[in-house]
């Protein structure tokens, strides 16, 4: 690690691994530009070719040639930067078999921003064993059992056979970044590791990151002094070494294994939809080299084990799904055949506890407080729900520790810990909840997850290495199993179902003609207001800024200032047409008739590809039944449904999306899917508020206010519209209208 940044209680996450200034030693780098001139190169080269200058500096990378691949070609590695380049990357030459005096090296190419990377590792390894040969018959064994547990175990197992390191372990990551040993297969004089949990400290964020780009990680011998990295003098630039194979290791974590008494650790990364599971994590007690190629070949058993992991995983995670739609399925007949909004979802075979996995549940509607299951006590459900009141903003809000903010809720944490809120009415205070209860758990921490720190010569504290590994046993209380993206999705939906059958009821239950008539004055106000006292002055102050940056003489900067000015002047003209549009909806009187679908959509999707300019999109069109409605605005529900698909969809380099209707037994639904950016799962019980736009979406043009015009269009024709979505895998929304 550069000498000019300490570690310390406040960077220890941001310590800069991806730049050590140095490589592990068993191996050698050179960094050539795109040129093919040298510009870094380690300073122990002269350890692997007798004779060569120990001061590359500033050399063509041909000049080196007679001393390494004297086989090859004189430009062998110019011509294989060509093709690299030309094939968008160097998965088909890497690794470069040649030789270097005799002895036969690999060499792996790597872009790294303005570079290439150029490691020379011996192709050499202290494995005894073919492991091409063997993997296909040792996945098969891992992918025997179709229970998880028992993939993770035969893993381990054949993964040890396979390079055998003394120890092997899978690791699995938590949501808050420790870790914990789930599988082990080790030698029989080492004691067990199986079922210790580590602090996220012990392998920080960014390594976690580092390890999503780099599949597999040696680190041949701990004991082995690292090889610096040489630059011309008047370089300053870090070399970023996140391709590398050869990354020197952070000094922290060298010390870390010396700790363990590790001698070699090599790792597999397991890759769980984009993100990291967790690692198959190697220990030997002596130095061990492994080649690239078995490196690779290794690789190969974590891609695999990965997507047998999300296949188990998606497994469950699909018959969770499945029971919870049924659930809500089930509540939304009762709702639409029951009168009492009460009944429907407490007092029939099904109920709001079998919409998720909870143990209790309160409905709270009309002043009436209905408890199910196992719930906090009356009293104390009325202070609760007073906090609630008083200080909840959202719509949608879940934890699985009340207690940290909700100090109150640690007298009866046994029955909830865990707390899921459904707002059904802020106004009157109307909500779903769902309680899970504590459950206390003993966890087995390898050594205190607490680091411990020192005091250095200046008196400032320093991140040191755990030097204990002893069994430290903590217990944690006041907090539930985690609510899974397929409770909040089901919590979701169950809302939508809910809220669209008190709307239906709306008029023989809720006496708000009053209430709604002044509303519509104060909205008329209100839109008068944007329309005369804000576009006016708007328009002013765009046509004056247009006049001013057609003046010549204007310096760069105040141009740059003068084209800002007009922009936000548009976006902010744009915002108000949409909620002028938002407000008008609220009066406006539809013209229900039969609307052939096929040639709006035709229309929508030839004028959208020209607005976004994206002729590769690819758009499939399933069946598209006609439904009843009023055809302006139902142009408008897909105009906006199918914007936002081909929008959203653009970032992911080839955007798809789909459009199908169904005709069920009481109407139609019609499903608009892409493969984009997606919802965040705490974002989903919200996408169809005013002005909410995700995070993920900042830099995407739009105003906010689409969806919700959406949502009330839809509401006028008495339907439903409800959203799936994943994050960086895509979302399909659901618009559904009823016969008649």
């Amino acid at each position: 690690m550069p000498a000019h940044i300490p570690v310390d209680l406040s960077n220890c996450d941001k310590e800069p691994i991806h730049i050590p200034g140095q490589i592990q030693s068993h191996g050698f780098l050179i960094v050539i530009d795109q040129d093919c001139v040298i510009r870094y190169h380690s300073d122990n080269i002269s350890s692997f070719i007798n004779g060569i200058n120990e001061n590359l500096i500033g050399r063509h990378v041909n000049d080196i040639q007679p001393l390494i691949g004297r086989n090859e070609p004189k430009d062998f590695i110019v011509q294989l930067i060509i093709f690299g380049k030309n094939n968008r990357g160097f998965e088909q030459t890497n690794p470069f078999v040649t030789d270097i005096q005799g002895k036969p090296f690999y060499l792996i190419i790597s872009p790294t921003e303005n570079y290439y990377l150029l490691e020379f590792e011996p192709a050499a390894s202290d494995l005894t064993i073919d492991l091409q040969k063997i993997i296909g018959r040792s996945v098969s064994e891992m992918l025997a059992d179709k229970n998880l547990q028992r993939l993770l175990e035969n893993s381990a197992r054949q993964v040890k056979q396979i390079i055998n390191y003394d120890r092997v372990m899978i690791y699995r990551f938590a949501e808050d970044g420790h870790g914990e040993v789930v599988a082990e297969a080790k030698n029989e004089n080492l004691g067990s590791w199986l079922g210790l949990h580590y602090p996220a400290s012990d392998i920080p964020k960014q390594a976690r990151e580092l390890y999503k780009h780099n599949l597999t990680r040696l680190i041949a011998d701990v004991h082995a002094i690292p090889a610096k990295i040489l630059t011309a003098a008047d370089n300053e630039q870090p070399l970023n070494l996140t391709p590398s194979q050869l990354r020197a290791v952070s000094p922290i974590h060298i010390q870390y294994l010396k700790n363990m008494e590790v001698g070699s650790s090599f790792s597999i990364s397991l890759i769980y939809k984009t993100e990291l599971w967790g690692l198959i994590a190697c220990h030997n007690y002596s130095p061990r080299f492994i080649d690239f190629k078995s490196r690779e070949s290794s690789k190969l058993i974590g891609q695999i084990l990965s997507s047998a992991l999300e296949f188990r995983q998606n497994e469950e995670n699909q018959q969770q799904t499945q029971t919870f739609k049924a659930a809500v399925d089930q509540l939304s007949k009762y709702l639409l055949k029951s009168f009492s909004i009460e009944d429907a979802l407490t007092k029939q075979e099904v109920t709001i506890l079998d919409a998720v996995d909870a143990e209790g549940a309160v409905l709270v509607y009309e002043n009436s407080i209905i408890k199910l299951g196992s719930t906090p006590n009356d009293e104390q459900l009325e202070k609760l729900l007073a906090w609630i009141n008083g200080t909840l903003g959202e719509s949608f809000h879940f934890t699985n520790h009340l207690a940290s903010v909700y100090p109150e809720a640690a007298a009866y944490q046994d029955v909830a810990s865990g707390l899921m809120i459904s707002v059904l009415s802020r106004e009157m205070n109307e909500y779903v909840l769902w309680f899970k209860p504590e459950r206390i758990q003993t966890i087995k921490w390898a050594g205190n997850p607490d680091k411990p720190v020192e005091l250095n010569a200046n008196g400032l504290m320093m991140i040191s290495p755990r030097n204990s590994f002893e069994e430290w046993i903590e217990t944690v209380s006041g907090t539930s199993i985690y609510w899974s993206n397929e409770e909040i999705k089901s919590a979701s939906r169950l809302r939508e179902e809910i809220t669209y059958a008190i709307n239906q009821k709306a008029g023989a239950i809720r006496q708000l003609n009053e209430k709604l008539k002044l509303a519509y004055e104060e909205l008329d106000t209100f839109s008068f207001t944007i329309s005369h006292d804000l576009k006016n002055p708007l328009s002013t102050i765009k046509s004056y800024s247009q006049i001013l940056s057609r003046n010549g003489n204007l310096e760069p900067k105040a141009q740059q200032i003068m084209d800002r000015i007009i922009v936000g002047a548009d976006k902010m003209n744009l915002m108000i047409n949409e909620v002028l549009g938002y407000s008008r909806l609220g009066r406006s009187e539809i013209q229900l008739s039969k609307i052939e679908m096929r040639p709006i959509i035709d229309d929508l999707i030839r004028d959208l590809l020209i607005a976004y300019n994206s002729p590769d999109i690819e758009i499939n069109i399933g069946d598209t039944p006609d439904i009843y409605g009023d055809p302006v605005m139902i142009n408008q529900v897909f105009a906006n449904l199918i914007s936002n698909a081909i929008k959203y969809s653009i970032p992911s380099g080839h955007p798809k999306v789909s459009i199908k209707g169904e005709v069920t037994e009481t109407g139609v639904i019609y499903n608009i899917s892409d493969n984009g950016i997606g919802i965040d799962i705490q974002y989903l019980p919200k996408v169809f508020e005013l002005f909410n736009r995700m995070d993920n979406a900042r830099d995407i043009e739009g105003s906010g206010v689409g969806l919700s015009i959406v949502k009330r269009i839809i509401d006028k024709h008495k339907g439903k519209i409800w959203v799936d979505s994943e994050l960086n895998k895509g979302s399909t929304f659901y618009v559904e209208f009823f016969n008649g």
